[in-house]
């Protein structure tokens, strides 16, 4: 997929130095991750998911609450980042401040994409397509109200779609049904015949833009906040590495919440998006933990 290009992302200076952890419950936030390399290719770029707690739409507000953080910080402390990335829009929208809390390094979060997709309709009616935790939430109804007045959002949230993604892009067969079935609500509601864009509100959902494209009854524009993850990552990251000498360690590094072993399909797609090095979280710290008890 072409990497979006403006004005202002060739004239931002490229950081070469330094390393960026990227977050996500599952595989979404590898088209974060991958939108980050494509524009800072010296950068270090690794990968973590919480695949213990996957998916996050559909766990409570408390749940989530209490794990992010300390879970976060569990990453950082393995991974050693300079700037830590949430690429989801459920946990950013839930738990963004308490991760920062928790954490001495910059923390770079996920929103849906409501102000360019309110910039770019002409309808002045645009969709919503998320998780349901996504659409929940009070921050995701501040941003509405912040950046939507005067235009009308039709939101849809949708697990099964999470699960469709992770399906498709790991190649396994799935029912190509479900990319309609998901958007679908959004062109039925009232209203739903002047949507001519659509906030993909989800990480996971760029991976099956196409699809989604395919399955509209009628054209329309998709938009999420990939790039603009991107470029707000490197501009943290260029102030945090300011005079530092370019990377010896690569990245590519894959730290995950439940046994690798579990975990196949998702660590042959984070190959495919460059990401070849796989280390279980928790087993290795289990295993320090016995080691300082004996």
């Amino acid at each position: 997929m072409p990497t979006e290009t403006t004005l202002s992302s060739r004239l931002m200076p490229v950081p070469e130095a330094g390393r960026v952890l990227v977050f996500d419950s599952g595989m979404g936030g590898l088209t974060v991750a991958r939108e980050i390399m494509a524009r800072a290719p010296r950068v270090a770029v690794d990968y973590a998911a919480d695949t213990g707690f996957f998916p996050y739409g559909d766990k409570s507000d408390a749940a989530l609450r209490a794990r992010l953080p300390e879970i976060a910080a569990q990453l950082v402390e393995r991974a050693k980042p300079d700037v830590f990335v949430i690429a989801c829009n459920t946990a950013s929208t839930l738990a963004l401040e308490e991760v920062r809390a928790q954490l001495d390094i910059p923390v770079v979060g996920t929103v849906p994409a409501i102000k360019p997709a309110v910039a770019s309709t002409k309808t002045g009616v645009i969709g919503l397509l998320a998780t349901p935790g996504t659409i929940r939430r009070d921050y995701t109804a501040r941003l509405i109200d912040d950046f939507a007045q005067g235009v009308s959002v039709i939101m849809h949230g949708s697990i099964e779609l999470v699960r469709l993604a992770e399906a498709h892009a790991a190649g396994e067969a799935h029912d190509a049904a479900g990319f309609g079935a998901a958007v679908q609500p959004i062109f039925e509601a009232d209203g739903g015949d002047r949507v001519d864009t659509i906030v993909l509100a989800c990480t996971h959902f760029p991976l099956v833009r196409e699809q989604l494209v395919a399955a509209s009854p009628r054209p329309v524009q998709f938009i999420d906040s990939g790039a603009a993850i991107a470029r707000q990552t490197l501009r943290v990251l260029s102030r945090e590495t300011e005079g530092r000498a370019p990377n010896d360690r690569p990245g590519g590094r894959v730290f995950l919440t439940s046994s690798l072993s579990q975990n196949r399909r998702l660590l042959s797609v984070c190959r495919t998006f460059g990401f070849p090095s796989a280390h279980d979280l928790m087993a290795e710290e289990n295993a320090e933990n016995r080691s300082a008890s004996i």
